[in-house]
């Protein structure tokens, strides 16, 4: 019924259109309100109640073990051990400033540092997660730091693993070590977050995917205080592989020890399977302070030692071979069919045009034919032979023995040394390729250059049917084939048997022993030219001696190992080298019977073929 208002006769009718804009906007309101609710409750209702969840539910690393190193009796080289860090949950901490304060009283870091670093690391933590701010805390300052904590919310004290490493400086440079991810490798890398460890050198970081593992997660429930009130595991850690090594500890400390304080390098490879059972660099450094805060003096003291501890000299330093190469330089001529049993008449010396090219025996050897040569190191032989076959088959030849090349060991940095040639030198320095540099390079010296391991891959191919295999430092993995020497068994044969004549009554004969079959060849690699008159080690200064080599092979009771030792500024192969070689082999085959080693630098016994006191300061 309508509603009339009257004034005298007149009848008032209020105007119809509020009555429905009231009800359009009431309706508006409704269907906003709803569309709201739909879209909150049911489009994105999960994730809000994820959200929602979150403010009393956070997820919680759980750092996965990092799997150990062991030797091949399955010592420990690399192990974890517990350390503490202080972390901090942001949106916990009601002060930022005085817990930071608080923190830096605790360890003694600076704060202008501790406020750097927290700042710089903010960014990639998340406000509910800990972020790390002092690590590697000593237990009896945890201790004093658990009774005050309570007073510092946000602040706690977490447990982490810190690598460990039993043996030190004697498998520093195999080993490696692990530190902090760097900024860098976070970005590279979206496994990692800020505080984790990671290999950085050595076989932690070629390694590292099979050593890191896998991180779980924890579910904890916290109060409006971030209070721990529940934590249980969502998915379960899966701790990193463990790794045996081919390595074995008392050899590599045999292996050190003889070669005492001398800077270079000792390798011992098992020819068959390619696996090493020692690789010693010396100097050395301690590893294990790299897995804590490094100081600043301690890295200044290691980058600018002069002996440059840090450098891997076995695959890391590249050296003139001296006369080790000549057994390559002995393949290659029975390759080009040279007759091994014509030879020159070694008159000391051989002229080239206005140059004049001594042997190290300056009185001259006389007749060598091949094998003698090897036997008595003679260098005449070679530049005669080296004119014959010219350099570009030197190249050729040396390259096909995997000079030039990396060996391809699980070991960061190596270095391929340097096989010269003609294209090298006018690509290097814009010059034509000199007949005397062919002769220089015959005798491996001049521009030649090659790692201590690169020689015993190729010792060792020389004894296993020609295989160049992959240096393995890992017990369980199969042999690796990277290649065949371009020598038929013929030849190969030839080469075994003049370096068992030269362990016999050549220049290595201080390896000779009488329960085992012996082989070697010593080298002396020339540093710096010298003039005509002979020049002893003794008079030189360090870094102007020559580099002391020997290569050998042994065997006895069905085991045969190569060893190869290189010395820096050592002298002579046979005086400096030998003395290193012998005790390896006593380390691998036990004390020669009745055959007490002599002090390094005096001289051998004389015999059939033997050579005068003047070799063992050269050869």
């Amino acid at each position: 019924m309508a509603i009339e208002i009257g004034f005298g006769t007149d009848k008032y009718h209020p105007p119809r259109s509020g009555i429905y804009l009231l009800f359009g906007l009431t309706s508006f309101l409704f269907v906003l309100f709803v569309l709201r609710f739909w879209y909150l409750q049911i489009l994105h209702g999960e994730e809000y109640a994820q959200k929602a969840h979150a403010n009393r539910t956070r997820l919680e690393r759980i750092y996965a073990t990092r799997g150990i190193i062991l030797d091949a009796k399955g010592r420990l080289l690399a192990e974890n051990r517990p350390a503490y860090i202080l972390a901090l949950i942001r949106e916990d901490c009601p002060d930022i400033p005085a817990t930071l304060a608080q923190v830096s009283s605790w360890t003694g870091i600076s704060l202008p540092a501790l406020q750097a670093k927290f700042r710089q690391d903010a960014a990639r933590v998340k406000s509910f997660q800990p972020q790390i701010v002092a690590t590697d805390i000593p237990f009896e300052k945890v201790s004093e730091i658990e009774q005050q904590i309570f007073m510092w919310p946000g602040l706690i004290v977490e447990t982490r693993q810190r690598r460990f490493y039993p043996h030190g400086e004697l498998f520093a440079h195999i080993i490696g070590y692990v530190a902090d991810a760097s900024e860098k490798e976070l970005r590279a890398d979206e496994k990692l977050a800020l505080g984790d460890i990671i290999g950085k050198q050595g076989l932690e970081l070629v390694l590292e995917d099979r050593l890191r593992g896998t991180k779980g997660l924890n579910s904890v429930d916290v109060d409006v205080l971030g209070r721990q009130l529940n934590k249980r595991q969502v998915d379960p850690p899966l701790a990193g592989e463990n790794i045996i090594l081919s390595l074995d500890i008392d050899l590599q400390k045999a292996a050190s020890e003889a070669l005492g304080e001398e800077a270079g390098a000792v390798v011992v490879m098992e020819p068959d399977s390619g696996k090493l059972r020692a690789l010693v660099t010396h100097p050395s450094y301690d590893n294990n302070i790299f897995t804590t805060t490094l100081s600043r003096e301690d890295w200044t003291n290691l980058a600018q030692d002069p002996r440059h501890p840090l450098q891997n000299r076995a695959i890391q330093s590249v050296y003139p071979p001296g006369s080790v190469w000549k057994l390559i330089m002995a393949g290659l001529f029975l390759e080009q069919k040279i007759d091994p049993r014509a030879g020159v008449t070694c008159h000391g010396e051989v002229h080239l045009g206005s140059h004049t090219f001594r042997c190290w025996n300056r009185g001259g050897h006389g007749f060598m034919n091949m094998q003698q040569s090897i036997i008595n190191s003679c260098d005449v032989y070679y530049y005669e032979m080296a004119q014959r076959v010219g350099i570009d088959n030197i190249e050729r030849f040396a390259t096909a023995c995997g000079f030039g090349s990396v060996t391809g060991i699980d070991l960061p940095h190596e270095r391929a040394g340097l096989v010269p040639g003609r294209e090298w030198k006018k690509k290097r320095f814009r010059e034509s390729w000199q007949g005397g540099e062919t002769l220089n390079v015959s005798i491996g010296q001049g521009y030649t250059s090659v790692t201590p391991l690169q020689m015993a891959v190729f010792i060792s191919a020389l004894l296993n049917d020609g295989k160049i295999l992959k240096p393995g430092l890992v017990e369980n993995e199969d042999p690796v084939v990277r290649g065949m020497l371009p020598m038929p068994l013929p030849h190969r044969s030839f080469i075994v048997e003049a370096m068992r004549a030269t362990a016999s009554v050549g220049t290595a004969r201080r390896i000779s022993r009488p329960d085992a079959v012996m082989g070697g060849k010593t080298g002396t690699a020339q540093v710096v030219r010298m003039g005509e008159r002979r020049v002893k080690s003794s008079e030189l200064s360090y870094k102007h001696r020559d580099h002391a080599w020997m290569t050998a092979w042994g065997m006895k009771d069905g085991k045969t190992y190569t060893v190869v030792v290189m010395v820096e500024h050592g002298g002579g192969g046979s005086s400096t080298a030998g003395p290193v070689v012998a005790r390896v082999y006593d380390a691998l085959f036990g004390p020669a019977p009745g055959q007490p080693r002599p002090a390094r630098g005096s001289a051998p016994q004389g015999g059939a073929n033997a050579v005068g006191p003047a070799q063992e300061l050269n050869d």
